[in-house]
């Protein structure tokens, strides 16, 4: 089992002049869940090498079992520093794709033409393609075969307007994932700010925010398994 996950290369947050990156906790916990089940893990982004960290992810109070197993893991911290180029690997190499959110994937990887074309081929194959909170942004620019949205008419799930707006950053980000989602012909299914909530449909995975994202990495491997 062959799991690819993909990170942001982008660490500025609109023009507020201060950092963003991946979320920690988006990262972690589904690297773990795909290290325990014995898959094999292949870390990508745009630009390679390390990938910036959101600050806030890095906050004492945003901290779980997953993130403080990262920390005291020098082995993982280091694939971490390393992660290969996305332009470089092919759909056919790995079974699923896992995105992490972060704001970083608002402003690069929703428009990074690698990405597409991976998640484009990964869909074609019959491959999962599964993201978290605001990782669904990816999801932006894919079509199936006849130039439709893959999420049209597609369940989904990511980042809700009001959770954006409960962190204020409603007017930096460069759109919101549930207006983009909905926008793109998706039925975007929130549940309550904060709670985990997991959306499977067909191939693809989806969950809502950071509490989410262990779900959504069991998920993945349940559909792998099925």
């Amino acid at each position: 089992m062959k799991i690819l996950m993909v990170l942001t290369s982008h660490d500025q947050l609109g023009d507020t002049g201060e950092k963003t990156g991946f979320w920690l906790e988006e990262f972690a916990a589904p690297y773990y869940v795909f290290q325990d089940a014995g898959a094999e893990i292949t870390l990508v982004s745009p630009l390679g090498g390390q990938p910036p960290l959101d600050p806030k992810s890095d906050d004492p109070a945003c901290q779980t079992a997953s993130t403080h197993r990262f920390k005291a893991d020098p082995a993982a911290q280091a694939v971490l520093a390393s992660t290969c180029r996305l332009s470089e690997v092919h759909a056919d190499d790995f079974d699923a794709v896992f995105y992490p959110g972060g704001h970083g994937p608002l402003w690069d990887l929703a428009e990074d033409a690698s990405s597409i074309g991976l998640i484009e081929a990964m869909l074609l194959a019959g491959k999962p393609v599964a993201s978290v909170c605001h990782a669904p942004a990816v999801l932006l620019r894919a079509k199936v075969p006849d130039g439709r949205p893959v999420v049209q008419g597609r369940q989904v799930t990511g980042f809700s307007n009001s959770e954006e707006q409960a962190v204020g950053l409603t007017r930096v980000v460069p759109f919101l994932v549930e207006d983009m989602l909905e926008q793109c012909g998706a039925r975007y299914i929130k549940r309550a700010d904060w709670q985990p909530h997991v959306v499977s449909d067909g191939l693809l995975i989806t969950g809502q925010n950071p509490a989410s994202s262990e779900a959504v990495a069991r998920e993945l491997l349940a559909r792998l398994a099925s």
